[in-house]
């Protein structure tokens, strides 16, 4: 068995890959640990809930990797804590990761955004910074943005709160003539580069990959059971 929990990051998957891995919601405190007593074989997790739930726990993932249970990370949730289990053996998944990784990124906030339930569809009412600055990456690539204004832009998404970060938003609170504000709120509308999602659909087909057939042996180091 394969299980991915995901929500806002990929709110299709269920849709998408219902027969090749089982879709389960957002990942909180508890969530992995169950998916390995019920026979996960390769876990992956991209959202989690963290504000009004008790995160997924470092521990139960250490307790799935060390069961021989392969787990992947990527996106959202799953990125900050494939970088802190990366030393255990989870493996981190897309450009997100590899920002947190590197440090490039290191704020935990940066991949959080204002959603809808899941009976809505997890429908995003607010932008990520992760998505705005692979955005701004791409324009400025394409000579669309030139380096000032991306800049500007970047940092007045960076001042904004992330249940309070639109793109409309972002561009009110750009240094720009009031006149070139609508042009420039629809080109990065227009142009918005989900990475999220991007890196939530790496990390699912790492998983259809995964070897499903058994676990896998323990890694090197041990596990103290004390606590889970």
């Amino acid at each position: 068995m394969k299980v991915v929990f995901v929500g806002p990051s990929l709110p299709e998957a269920g849709l998408l890959f219902r027969e090749e891995v089982t879709i389960c919601p957002p990942a909180i405190q508890g969530d992995v640990r169950a998916a390995v007593e019920r026979g996960a074989l390769a876990i992956g997790i991209v959202d989690g809930g963290f504000e009004y739930t008790v995160p997924v726990w470092h521990k139960e993932i250490l307790y799935a990797l060390s069961q021989g249970v392969r787990v992947f990370g990527a996106a959202s949730m799953g990125a900050l804590r494939a970088v802190e289990c990366r030393a255990f053996g989870m493996v981190g998944i897309g450009r997100i990761y590899s920002e947190y990784e590197s440090g490039a990124t290191i704020d935990d906030s940066d991949v959080a955004l204002l959603h809808g339930p899941g009976e809505l569809g997890y429908k995003a009412l607010t932008v990520p910074l992760v998505n705005v600055r692979a955005t701004l990456d791409e324009l400025e690539a394409r000579q669309a943005l030139a380096r000032r204004l991306r800049i500007a832009i970047e940092t007045a998404a960076a001042s904004l709160f992330f249940k309070a970060r639109t793109w409309r938003s972002i561009v009110s609170n750009v240094d720009v003539p009031a006149a070139d504000k609508p042009q420039l709120l629809a080109l990065l509308r227009s142009n918005e580069v989900d990475q999220k999602r991007a890196d939530a659909l790496a990390l699912i087909e790492a998983i259809r990959k995964a070897n499903d057939h058994s676990r896998h042996a323990e890694g090197t180091w041990h596990f103290n059971k004390l606590f889970i």
